[in-house]
Protein backbone atom coordinates (compact mmCIF):
# COMPACT_ATOMS: atom_id res chain seq x y z
CA UNK A 1 0.00 0.00 0.00
CA UNK A 2 1.48 3.27 -0.97
CA UNK A 3 1.47 5.82 2.03
CA UNK A 4 3.12 8.85 2.85
CA UNK A 5 6.11 6.92 3.62
CA UNK A 6 6.53 5.31 0.04
CA UNK A 7 9.59 6.01 -1.46
CA UNK A 8 9.03 7.12 -5.46
CA UNK A 9 10.80 6.48 -7.85
CA UNK A 10 10.18 6.64 -12.09
CA UNK A 11 11.19 6.79 -15.74
CA UNK A 12 11.65 10.27 -17.71
CA UNK A 13 10.97 10.26 -21.48
CA UNK A 14 8.51 11.36 -24.28
CA UNK A 15 7.05 8.95 -25.14
CA UNK A 16 6.99 6.66 -21.65
CA UNK A 17 3.70 4.71 -22.24
CA UNK A 18 5.90 1.63 -23.76
CA UNK A 19 8.14 1.32 -21.36
CA UNK A 20 8.61 -1.76 -19.42
CA UNK A 21 10.38 -0.53 -16.71
CA UNK A 22 7.48 0.22 -14.22
CA UNK A 23 6.53 -3.39 -14.84
CA UNK A 24 10.11 -4.60 -14.03
CA UNK A 25 10.69 -2.03 -11.04
CA UNK A 26 7.99 -2.57 -9.10
CA UNK A 27 7.75 -6.79 -9.72
CA UNK A 28 11.42 -6.19 -8.24
CA UNK A 29 10.55 -3.68 -5.37
CA UNK A 30 7.73 -6.15 -4.43
CA UNK A 31 9.51 -9.04 -4.04
CA UNK A 32 12.46 -6.99 -1.88
CA UNK A 33 9.85 -6.09 0.20
CA UNK A 34 11.01 -2.61 -0.31
CA UNK A 35 8.01 0.20 0.20
CA UNK A 36 9.10 2.28 -2.88
CA UNK A 37 6.77 2.83 -6.12
CA UNK A 38 8.12 3.82 -9.67
CA UNK A 39 5.96 5.68 -12.12
CA UNK A 40 6.21 6.78 -15.71
CA UNK A 41 6.89 10.53 -16.01
CA UNK A 42 6.01 11.85 -19.48
CA UNK A 43 7.64 14.84 -19.55
CA UNK A 44 7.86 17.73 -22.60
CA UNK A 45 11.48 18.45 -24.15
CA UNK A 46 11.42 22.17 -23.23
CA UNK A 47 10.57 21.02 -19.36
CA UNK A 48 13.00 18.87 -18.48
CA UNK A 49 15.25 20.75 -16.29
CA UNK A 50 12.27 21.81 -14.19
CA UNK A 51 11.19 18.32 -14.40
CA UNK A 52 13.98 17.24 -12.89
CA UNK A 53 14.54 19.56 -10.15
CA UNK A 54 10.84 19.23 -9.60
CA UNK A 55 11.47 15.05 -8.64
CA UNK A 56 14.18 16.37 -6.33
CA UNK A 57 12.24 18.39 -4.70
CA UNK A 58 9.73 16.13 -4.28
CA UNK A 59 11.32 14.03 -2.25
CA UNK A 60 12.13 11.21 -5.14
CA UNK A 61 14.89 9.10 -4.14
CA UNK A 62 16.25 8.58 -7.68
CA UNK A 63 14.70 7.66 -11.57
CA UNK A 64 15.79 6.44 -14.96
CA UNK A 65 16.16 8.52 -17.99
CA UNK A 66 15.35 7.66 -21.67
CA UNK A 67 14.36 8.51 -25.07
CA UNK A 68 15.40 11.60 -25.86
CA UNK A 69 16.87 13.17 -22.83
CA UNK A 70 19.92 10.78 -22.57
CA UNK A 71 22.11 13.03 -23.19
CA UNK A 72 19.97 16.74 -22.82
CA UNK A 73 20.03 16.05 -18.88
CA UNK A 74 24.14 15.99 -18.52
CA UNK A 75 23.57 19.46 -18.14
CA UNK A 76 21.05 19.34 -14.92
CA UNK A 77 23.32 17.18 -13.34
CA UNK A 78 25.68 17.63 -10.39
CA UNK A 79 28.12 15.29 -11.39
CA UNK A 80 28.98 11.87 -13.40
CA UNK A 81 30.08 8.67 -12.82
CA UNK A 82 32.78 6.87 -14.56
CA UNK A 83 30.56 4.81 -17.23
CA UNK A 84 28.10 7.62 -18.37
CA UNK A 85 31.00 10.38 -18.64
CA UNK A 86 32.98 7.73 -20.93
CA UNK A 87 29.38 6.67 -22.91
CA UNK A 88 28.35 10.24 -22.73
CA UNK A 89 24.70 9.29 -21.60
CA UNK A 90 22.51 8.78 -18.83
CA UNK A 91 19.70 6.32 -18.05
CA UNK A 92 20.24 6.83 -14.21
CA UNK A 93 19.73 8.95 -11.52
CA UNK A 94 20.65 9.08 -8.31
CA UNK A 95 19.28 11.87 -5.52
CA UNK A 96 21.45 12.21 -2.68
CA UNK A 97 20.52 13.06 0.58
CA UNK A 98 22.25 16.35 -0.38
CA UNK A 99 19.82 16.65 -3.16
CA UNK A 100 23.02 16.40 -5.43
CA UNK A 101 21.92 14.58 -8.80
CA UNK A 102 24.31 11.77 -9.81
CA UNK A 103 24.28 10.65 -13.20
CA UNK A 104 24.69 6.87 -13.56
CA UNK A 105 25.10 4.84 -16.78
CA UNK A 106 24.09 0.88 -16.00
CA UNK A 107 24.64 0.07 -19.62
CA UNK A 108 27.74 -1.29 -19.83
CA UNK A 109 26.80 -3.52 -16.48
CA UNK A 110 23.69 -5.21 -18.47
CA UNK A 111 25.17 -6.03 -21.22
CA UNK A 112 28.33 -7.59 -19.29
CA UNK A 113 25.41 -9.61 -17.85
CA UNK A 114 24.73 -11.13 -21.03
CA UNK A 115 27.96 -12.83 -21.19
CA UNK A 116 28.10 -13.44 -17.45
CA UNK A 117 24.57 -15.80 -17.91
CA UNK A 118 26.06 -17.77 -20.86
CA UNK A 119 29.53 -18.28 -18.90
CA UNK A 120 30.85 -16.50 -21.87
CA UNK A 121 34.75 -14.74 -21.01
CA UNK A 122 35.86 -12.01 -22.84
CA UNK A 123 39.19 -12.40 -21.51
CA UNK A 124 41.79 -11.74 -24.21
CA UNK A 125 38.56 -12.39 -26.93
CA UNK A 126 38.71 -10.68 -30.40
CA UNK A 127 35.38 -8.86 -30.56
CA UNK A 128 33.51 -7.51 -33.37
CA UNK A 129 30.84 -4.70 -32.94
CA UNK A 130 27.94 -3.74 -35.57
CA UNK A 131 27.49 -0.24 -35.55
CA UNK A 132 29.07 3.13 -34.04
CA UNK A 133 26.15 4.73 -32.26
CA UNK A 134 25.24 5.25 -28.66
CA UNK A 135 24.34 1.38 -27.81
CA UNK A 136 28.08 0.58 -29.40
CA UNK A 137 29.54 3.47 -26.93
CA UNK A 138 28.35 1.22 -24.01
CA UNK A 139 29.18 -1.90 -25.66
CA UNK A 140 32.82 -0.90 -26.00
CA UNK A 141 33.15 0.34 -22.57
CA UNK A 142 32.61 -2.97 -21.78
CA UNK A 143 34.29 -5.26 -23.86
CA UNK A 144 37.58 -3.40 -23.18
CA UNK A 145 37.06 -3.16 -19.68
CA UNK A 146 36.00 -7.25 -19.30
CA UNK A 147 39.45 -7.48 -21.08
CA UNK A 148 38.98 -7.97 -25.08
CA UNK A 149 42.29 -7.74 -26.05
CA UNK A 150 40.75 -6.44 -29.69
CA UNK A 151 37.55 -4.89 -30.65
CA UNK A 152 36.73 -4.37 -34.73
CA UNK A 153 33.97 -1.97 -35.46
CA UNK A 154 31.76 -2.45 -38.46
CA UNK A 155 30.13 0.40 -39.88
CA UNK A 156 28.79 2.42 -43.21
CA UNK A 157 29.85 5.29 -42.33
CA UNK A 158 33.91 5.30 -41.82
CA UNK A 159 34.30 8.56 -40.55
CA UNK A 160 31.96 7.92 -37.41
CA UNK A 161 33.22 4.35 -36.85
CA UNK A 162 37.05 6.36 -36.52
CA UNK A 163 35.16 8.84 -33.88
CA UNK A 164 34.27 5.78 -31.72
CA UNK A 165 37.75 4.36 -32.06
CA UNK A 166 39.46 7.89 -31.46
CA UNK A 167 37.31 7.92 -28.26
CA UNK A 168 38.77 4.71 -26.96
CA UNK A 169 41.84 4.50 -28.46
CA UNK A 170 43.88 5.24 -25.11
CA UNK A 171 41.47 1.43 -23.19
CA UNK A 172 42.58 -0.79 -25.94
CA UNK A 173 43.23 -2.10 -29.54
CA UNK A 174 39.91 -0.21 -31.29
CA UNK A 175 39.57 -0.41 -35.06
CA UNK A 176 36.92 0.88 -37.65
CA UNK A 177 36.39 -0.81 -40.72
CA UNK A 178 33.66 -0.58 -43.60
CA UNK A 179 31.25 -3.51 -43.82
CA UNK A 180 31.98 -3.88 -47.80
CA UNK A 181 35.89 -3.56 -46.37
CA UNK A 182 37.65 -7.04 -47.61
CA UNK A 183 39.60 -6.49 -44.11
CA UNK A 184 36.26 -6.65 -42.41
CA UNK A 185 35.69 -10.04 -43.72
CA UNK A 186 39.05 -11.25 -42.35
CA UNK A 187 38.35 -9.69 -38.81
CA UNK A 188 35.09 -11.74 -38.95
CA UNK A 189 37.11 -14.92 -39.85
CA UNK A 190 38.90 -14.35 -36.31
CA UNK A 191 36.42 -13.07 -34.32
CA UNK A 192 35.34 -14.82 -30.72
CA UNK A 193 32.53 -12.53 -30.24
CA UNK A 194 30.18 -10.95 -32.55
CA UNK A 195 28.00 -7.99 -31.24
CA UNK A 196 24.95 -6.22 -32.95
CA UNK A 197 24.53 -2.65 -31.44
CA UNK A 198 22.25 -1.35 -34.49
CA UNK A 199 18.23 -1.36 -34.84
CA UNK A 200 18.54 -3.56 -37.82
CA UNK A 201 16.12 -6.85 -37.43
CA UNK A 202 13.87 -4.21 -34.80
CA UNK A 203 9.86 -4.86 -34.83
CA UNK A 204 8.38 -3.98 -37.21
CA UNK A 205 10.97 -4.70 -39.65
CA UNK A 206 12.48 -8.20 -38.12
CA UNK A 207 14.19 -9.13 -41.58
CA UNK A 208 16.67 -6.41 -41.84
CA UNK A 209 19.97 -7.11 -40.54
CA UNK A 210 23.44 -5.55 -41.06
CA UNK A 211 25.78 -7.77 -43.58
CA UNK A 212 27.42 -10.64 -42.15
CA UNK A 213 29.44 -13.48 -44.28
CA UNK A 214 28.35 -16.42 -41.83
CA UNK A 215 30.47 -18.61 -43.73
CA UNK A 216 33.41 -16.88 -42.50
CA UNK A 217 32.80 -16.68 -39.08
CA UNK A 218 35.11 -19.07 -36.97
CA UNK A 219 31.75 -21.62 -35.55
CA UNK A 220 32.93 -21.32 -31.80
CA UNK A 221 32.28 -17.25 -32.02
CA UNK A 222 29.87 -16.28 -29.52
CA UNK A 223 26.48 -13.75 -31.00
CA UNK A 224 25.23 -11.57 -29.07
CA UNK A 225 22.73 -9.04 -30.73
CA UNK A 226 20.95 -6.04 -28.63
CA UNK A 227 17.56 -5.97 -28.95
CA UNK A 228 15.15 -7.74 -27.51
CA UNK A 229 11.80 -7.22 -29.47
CA UNK A 230 11.87 -9.47 -31.53
CA UNK A 231 13.41 -12.18 -28.79
CA UNK A 232 15.04 -13.68 -32.13
CA UNK A 233 16.29 -11.21 -34.76
CA UNK A 234 17.02 -12.31 -38.70
CA UNK A 235 20.50 -11.84 -37.31
CA UNK A 236 20.34 -14.67 -33.76
CA UNK A 237 18.00 -16.53 -36.07
CA UNK A 238 21.31 -16.99 -38.80
CA UNK A 239 23.38 -17.40 -36.46
CA UNK A 240 21.70 -20.29 -34.50
CA UNK A 241 20.98 -21.88 -38.10
CA UNK A 242 25.02 -21.74 -38.44
CA UNK A 243 25.43 -23.66 -35.07
CA UNK A 244 26.06 -20.42 -33.26
CA UNK A 245 25.70 -19.90 -29.17
CA UNK A 246 23.23 -17.12 -29.17
CA UNK A 247 22.06 -14.58 -26.48
CA UNK A 248 18.87 -11.52 -27.43
CA UNK A 249 19.22 -8.28 -25.08
CA UNK A 250 16.86 -9.48 -22.83
CA UNK A 251 19.34 -9.78 -19.89
CA UNK A 252 20.80 -6.80 -20.34
CA UNK A 253 17.46 -5.00 -20.04
CA UNK A 254 16.64 -6.77 -17.23
CA UNK A 255 20.47 -6.27 -15.83
CA UNK A 256 20.94 -2.35 -16.55
CA UNK A 257 17.52 -2.10 -14.53
CA UNK A 258 19.00 -4.57 -11.82
CA UNK A 259 21.79 -2.09 -11.44
CA UNK A 260 19.89 0.69 -11.14
CA UNK A 261 17.78 -0.61 -8.48
CA UNK A 262 20.86 -1.19 -6.27
CA UNK A 263 22.38 2.09 -6.67
CA UNK A 264 18.73 3.86 -5.49
CA UNK A 265 18.22 1.27 -3.01
CA UNK A 266 21.41 -0.65 -1.80
CA UNK A 267 19.77 -3.68 -2.35
CA UNK A 268 20.42 -6.53 -5.22
CA UNK A 269 17.01 -7.33 -6.50
CA UNK A 270 16.12 -11.13 -7.67
CA UNK A 271 17.56 -10.62 -10.92
CA UNK A 272 15.63 -14.44 -12.00
CA UNK A 273 12.47 -12.33 -11.04
CA UNK A 274 13.54 -9.37 -12.85
CA UNK A 275 13.65 -11.71 -15.81
CA UNK A 276 11.24 -13.42 -15.99
CA UNK A 277 8.46 -10.30 -15.62
CA UNK A 278 10.52 -9.00 -18.71
CA UNK A 279 9.40 -11.96 -20.49
CA UNK A 280 5.76 -12.57 -19.51
CA UNK A 281 5.11 -8.04 -20.78
CA UNK A 282 6.66 -8.61 -23.62
CA UNK A 283 4.85 -11.89 -24.05
CA UNK A 284 1.91 -9.72 -23.59
CA UNK A 285 3.01 -7.51 -26.37
CA UNK A 286 3.35 -9.97 -28.99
Amino acid sequence: MITGRTKLLGVLGAPIEHSLSPVLQNAALRAAGLDYVYVALPVKREALRSAVLGLRDAGFCGFNVTIPFKTEIIAVLDTLDEDARRIGAVNTVVVGADGRLTGHNTDTAGFLAGFTACGVSLRGAHAVVFGAGGAARAVLCGLLRAGAAQVSIGVRNLVKGEKLCADFAADGDVRAFRFDDAAFRARLGSADVLVQTTPLGMSPHPEEMPPVDWAVVHPAAFVYDLIYTPAETRFLREAARHGHRCVNGETMLAAQGAEAFFLWTGVRPDLLCMRRVLREALDRRA
